[in-house]
């Protein structure tokens, strides 16, 4: 039996009453209200008959755009065959998707523990130092962004999102994100890991400076602790690498993948973990499980995912588009200085920082007028982030452009009225 989709007002009426009433008035504000039909590529289509160009990709995860046609004819292919694993018997899918990530990811990481979500690998990469080392400390970066299950919170340093869930895990410290003499002087002998972001995300984009990883890999090793790197974001070509530790040659210990692993077709996370880490499988094998993580379809989409990755110069499309978006935004930032303060970035992953978290909020409704998706970051509300499918041309890149220009027309005649009001 199928079932119709409900229209705009029904889905609205039932958002409001089972669903998230909070949520609908904050999408209402944005002008965002809309029901979600279908999308292709870089284009999402409404119910209301508009057609945006997405710039959030799902917050990173359509890496390889909405949709892919090799990805989908993956999922299909498994869905005729077997869609969910008995956990009973070996699954073959999940091998090949472990198989695969040991030969793609840098140095010795060769096991991988199979989940559904970014939050789910971060929490399994959490239990698996502390279960590894006997010690309890886990040290993350201030504005560092992990995922909201509890353990993974307890690593994510925003009060709006730690506060009302208090009392958190313990033992989870925190250092200032690219200040290696902090972490050095944090490390102590309670303390089973280091985990950090590449680039950090939700933190506004940060790239830390040139040489910070491979300090704090030395760092590490000097104190003989795990280093987990959080690459949901920045991992799967985003950054203009396929691993953004690889642009300085580090391997971690435990290395944590979700998002764009999926294709943009399926849920999937996955904990990828070196030898030594992995020993404590030998002694418990279930210590660590998942019904529905490693589910054939899922892995099915995440190694249509790699091949990509592998094949389709995706990295390469990351680096070089986002440098030339990265060039286009700087000029725009030059022409409007009193909205756009700020841009950086690495790859497809770009941050505009606006000269106030009132102005930012002027920006996003006024680009979503114009038709491009565009969000801010979650533990930094004074940026705009950019995170588009990383094989976004030149050409679409200049539509986005345009549009951008007249936000910022739009957001500067809103202040000039608002100050004329005031005067």
């Amino acid at each position: 039996m199928t079932h119709p989709l409900p229209d705009d007002a029904t889905t609205k009426q039932w958002y409001m009453e089972h669903v998230n009433s909070g949520l609908l008035s904050l999408l209402g504000f944005m002008g965002l209200d809309s029901a979600e039909l279908e999308a292709e590529g870089w284009h999402v289509r409404t119910g209301d008959g508009r057609e945006f160009i997405d710039c959030v990709a799902a917050y990173g995860s359509y890496n390889f755009g909405h949709r892919n046609p090799a990805v989908v004819s993956a999922v299909k292919q498994q869905l005729d065959r077997m869609p969910m694993s008995s956990k009973l018997l070996l699954n073959p899918v999940q091998a090949r998707l472990a198989h695969r990530l040991a030969e793609i990811t840098p140095g010795e990481l060769k096991y991988s523990f199979i989940s559904n979500s970014g939050t789910e690998a971060v929490e399994a990469a959490i239990k698996l130092a502390r279960l590894r080392t006997g010690k309890p400390d886990i040290i993350s970066a201030k504005n560092a962004y992990h995922g909201k299950t509890l353990g993974s919170l307890s690593s994510t340093h925003r009060e709006h999102f730690q506060s009302p869930f208090r009392p958190l895990i313990a033992n989870f410290g925190v250092v200032p994100f690219g200040d290696l003499e902090a972490l050095d002087a944090a490390i102590s002998e309670t303390t089973a890991a280091v985990m950090l972001e590449p680039v950090q995300g939700e933190g506004g984009i940060r790239v830390p400076p040139a040489g910070y990883l491979t300090g704090v890999r030395e760092i590490t090793k000097k104190h003989g602790v795990l280093l987990i790197l959080d690459e949901v974001q920045t991992g799967m070509g985003r950054t203009g690498r396929n691993f953004a530790c690889e642009r300085e040659g580090v391997v971690p210990d435990i290395l944590v993948l979700a998002k764009s692993l999926g294709g943009g077709v399926m849920p999937i996370g996955a904990t990828i973990g070196t030898e030594y880490v992995w020993e404590l499988f030998q002694e418990n094998p279930l210590v660590h499980t998942s019904t529905f993580g490693g589910n054939e379809l899922a892995c099915a989409a995440a190694c249509a995912a790699l091949d990509l990755l592998e094949q389709g110069g995706y990295a390469e499309q990351a680096e070089k588009n986002g440098a030339y978006f990265l060039e286009a935004l700087k000029k725009l930032q030059a022409d409007f200085p009193d909205v756009l303060a700020e841009v950086r970035g690495q790859g497809m992953m770009i941050g505009i920082d606006c000269v106030s978290k009132d102005i930012c909020e002027l920006m996003i409704a006024s680009v979503i007028e114009e038709k491009v998706f565009i969000a801010f970051a979650l533990n930094n509300p004074e940026v705009l982030r950019i995170e588009p499918p990383l094989h976004m041309p030149p050409e679409v890149i200049d539509v986005v452009i345009t549009r951008l220009h007249k936000a910022c027309e739009s957001t500067r005649m809103i202040l000039e009225q608002f100050s004329q009001s005031q005067g």
